[in-house]
């Protein structure tokens, strides 16, 4: 990312927990799939550049205080209000507050049956500074899907304190200025003359203590000696000889920081879940007539051709309609069988696809065709090389 932050990666991938008891259908097991987004940022600056394009979105809102008040009734607010009033932690973890409701009104959820919920504060993770779960309602009440976190710098530091690889950004200053701080000071020359082939690692390990670890080691020291763990053996180190913590002054012409971490983390398989029950629904006055209502951009398959007849006229028309939607990208399949037209609109119904395309005998004369919308059983003729595009 040449250097620069904020600096994001996503991933989707399974993931394995020990589910004692497996339960709740599909909610609860122990191999599912996840996705998600690990968007770094400088811990003192989590504004967004493009939070203006989502700070007007209103969406259900539980957070703590009302939890806390023993009531579950949302609140209903902007994501703009939200960060504003400090009710939401900064403007990135509001970004993507909005973008996860976006994301789950656009494949179908209910508006009314979502909410972000926030963690009460027996539920944070210590290192955390917000974190909210996007919830979806079906069959088992209200179910969490995704989990939305600001996790502050923990990540990146206990990565770091596990293979002593500095994870930091190193930001070049406009201006130099000067720190005073507290630093390890580690003598090579000593360390190296006293240890000979261990010096190197006990070296190594030193400096990549952190103030704090340092701190704690320095605090240990008795008749003027720490004494350092180095894989199976324990060195004597002699302060301040060897090694001491002392305040020095120093020029800095970058600044370096371990950045916070924000992170949309989805439950593909509990939103999938969600997904088909609340685009279920049986047709108004006749209830054998069933419908998955999935939205066009995630139906699998997203046009049905269906020719009124077998006959051998017919099929160059239902071969130009298919290879038309091929070219475009638009998933389709044919039902050349003989059930009525009815039914064979009921069970491509049944199954999601929302556009049925049929080839009737008027077709042959004037080249046009009947295109029907699934959820409002609309129907409207066009010529058959408008069907692609339309």
């Amino acid at each position: 990312n040449n250097e620069r932050m904020p600096f994001a990666s996503a991933q989707i991938g399974k993931s394995f927990r020990n589910e004692i008891s497996p339960r709740a259908g599909l909610l609860r097991v122990r191999e599912f799939t996840m996705a998600e987004i690990e968007h770094y940022v400088h811990p003192d600056r989590k504004d967004h550049p493009r939070f203006k394009e989502i700070a007007d979105i209103v969406f259900n809102f539980l957070p703590r205080s009302v939890q806390l008040e023993g009531s579950s009734t949302p609140v209903q607010i902007s994501v703009g209000e939200a960060v504003a009033s400090g009710m939401v932690n900064n403007e990135t973890l509001g970004y993507f507050l909005a973008r996860t409701a976006q994301f789950l009104w656009k494949i179908g959820i209910k508006k009314d049956l979502v909410r972000f919920r926030q963690h009460l504060p027996n539920e944070m993770a210590h290192y955390a500074s917000d974190c909210w779960d996007a919830e979806i309602k079906n069959s088992y009440g209200w179910i969490e899907c995704v989990g939305c976190a600001d996790r502050a710098a923990y990540d990146l530091s206990m990565h770091t304190k596990s293979t002593g690889e500095r994870l930091v950004v190193r930001e070049r200053l406009t201006e130099p200025k000067q720190v005073t701080r507290k630093k390890l000071s580690v003598n090579k020359k000593d360390v190296g003359m006293a240890f000979k082939k261990d010096s190197k690692s006990i070296v190594e390990l030193l400096e990549n203590l952190s103030l704090e670890d340092a701190e704690r080691l320095m605090a240990t020291s008795q008749d003027g000696v720490v004494k350092v763990q180095v894989a199976d053996s324990t060195f004597d180190l002699k302060t301040p000889s060897m090694v001491n913590l002392e305040e020095v002054t120093e020029t800095l012409h970058v600044n370096e920081y371990i950045p916070s971490v924000i992170e949309p983390s989805f439950g593909i398989g509990r939103i999938m879940y969600s997904l088909l029950e609340h685009c279920y629904y049986q047709r108004e006055g006749d209830e054998q007539r069933a419908v998955l209502s999935f939205p066009a951009c995630i139906a699998p398959v997203k046009c049905l051709v269906a020719p009124l007849s077998q006959q051998d006229e017919f099929r160059p028309f239902n071969q130009t309609v298919l290879k038309a939607l091929r070219r475009r990208g638009v998933s389709s399949q044919i039902d050349e069988s003989a059930a009525t037209i009815g039914k064979r609109y009921a069970r491509n119904d049944e199954v999601g696809i929302p556009f049925g395309v049929t080839v009737d005998f008027q077709t042959v004369k004037d080249n046009t065709v009947t295109i029907r919308e699934r959820d409002s059983t609309q129907q409207v003729r066009v010529p058959i090389s408008e069907v692609a595009d339309i």
